[in-house]
């Protein structure tokens, strides 16, 4: 039975991920701090479903506490990885940017440290498509300039892909970033917009819609986001021989088995779109209050993924109204409605 922690285990992508690999017969440590980013009871509910497995061990506490993982890379040698603790929300990161300082960067450095000690045969970080920041050139493809983040919260995220590959490359850790394309369905994050506008209409409140509806963005099912990464735990990064080159389209380091992976579904979806299908999935109409762009966000968001496909042989799928009709029978079901 091969050993993988998860960090951000009671998170809605963490509990999935944990979910699979318990089924595909690991044995799963679970990280997670519980903070109150948003509603605790949630989390641990997630973390209760994960607990009915025997397989399934439960750790509480901060990725940034010192020595934390290091004990835990010692005491279980995990042989799989998966980082997903991180403070999430960009517009969070304007009022409160010292928690994404503590748990983006200086958490991913413990993680690192602790693999340098007690090296794992893989280990897949998770990044965000708003590392692309101001790119205007779509689809955004791994391969492309990173440079001008937008939020705070996304260059703490390019900082922790930076601070992985010098790790990769001076310890030969094999390393696969890979960056979320708006990550949606059952058991998913309050502070999200499909969460929100479910709760606002089914409340009869109003919804805020930024950019007046001019958004875009490439919305990723769980499933879909989960099914993923459970394939490229199997295809770690190689470092090149020396000299050797790096394959078009293949965003694999020249220099460390370091690679970044976009996982998306690969087409963009208006919002004005995604809120029809709650609409159409609830049986209600939203009442919209229109807004400008909000500070740190983008316009737009849209995914090559043909490298995951590449590697893994694999693609995103599920549609939008498919998706969002899964999310609110979950909605009703979860709050009795």
């Amino acid at each position: 039975m091969r050993t993988a922690l998860v960090t951000g285990s009671a998170g809605f992508i963490g509990a999935f991920v944990c979910a699979r690999l318990l089924a595909d017969g690991y044995r799963v440590i679970g990280l997670d701090a519980m903070t109150d980013y948003y509603d605790v009871t949630l989390k641990e509910r997630r973390h209760a479903r994960l607990r009915e497995s025997p397989a399934f061990e439960a750790v509480i506490g901060y990725v940034e506490t010192p020595g934390l993982l290091m004990e835990l890379f010692a005491r279980e040698r995990p042989e799989v990885v998966i980082h997903l603790a991180a403070q999430a929300g960009v517009r969070y990161s304007i009022d409160n940017p010292r928690a994404y300082l503590e748990s983006n960067i200086v958490g991913t450095f413990e993680l690192l440290e602790a693999a340098r000690a007690y090296p794992p045969q893989h280990m897949l970080i998770a990044s965000t498509s708003s590392a692309y920041g101001a790119n205007t050139e779509m689809p955004y493809r791994e391969t492309d300039k990173a440079d001008h983040q937008m939020s705070f919260y996304a260059a703490t995220k390019k900082a922790g892909e930076n601070m992985a590959h010098s790790y990769a490359h001076l310890f030969d850790l094999p390393i696969t970033m890979f960056r979320f394309f708006t990550v949606y369905g059952p058991w998913g994050r309050p502070d999200m917009a499909l969460f929100k506008f479910t709760k606002a209409i089914f409340e009869g409140a109003p919804i805020d819609v930024y950019n007046f509806g001019e958004m875009k963005r490439d919305f990723t099912y769980v499933d879909d986001l989960v099914e993923a990464i459970r394939l490229l735990i199997d295809t770690p990064p190689v470092r090149p021989a020396e000299g050797a080159g790096v394959a078009a389209g293949d965003s694999l380091s020249p220099v460390a088995p370091w690679r970044v992976v976009n996982i998306g579904n690969s087409q963009t979806v208006q919002l004005g779109e995604f809120i029809t299908a709650i609409e159409e999935a609830t049986g209600l109409t939203a009442k919209r209050n229109l807004l400008p762009m909000q500070a740190g966000d983008v316009p737009a968001t849209w995914a090559e993924a043909s490298l995951l496909k590449s590697l893994t042989g694999y693609a995103p799928k599920t549609g939008v109204r498919e998706g969002v009709a899964k999310f609110v029978a979950w909605y009703r079901d979860y709050y009795g409605i």
